[in-house]
């Protein structure tokens, strides 16, 4: 799945990507793309050990994390 980024040019939006994947792609300036467009939501992935760390760390302090999200 290619992610792009949607931008204003003028009173236009376009959209986007990254110039390594336009060369896997093998895509030119001026090409016909298809594109099944949805809003992406791009989430941190974390290290095997520090979310092992995180979730120990949850596991002794979820009521001081809840109470410190709360305020």
């Amino acid at each position: 799945m290619v992610v792009g980024k949607v931008r204003r040019v003028g009173n236009s939006l376009v959209v986007t990507i990254s110039k390594a994947e336009a060369e896997v792609l093998e895509l030119r300036e001026g090409d016909l793309v298809t594109m099944d467009i949805r809003k992406a939501e791009v989430r941190p992935v974390l290290r095997p050990g520090l979310r092992n760390l995180a979730e120990e760390s949850w596991q002794r302090n979820q009521s001081g994390y809840r109470y410190l999200a709360d305020r």
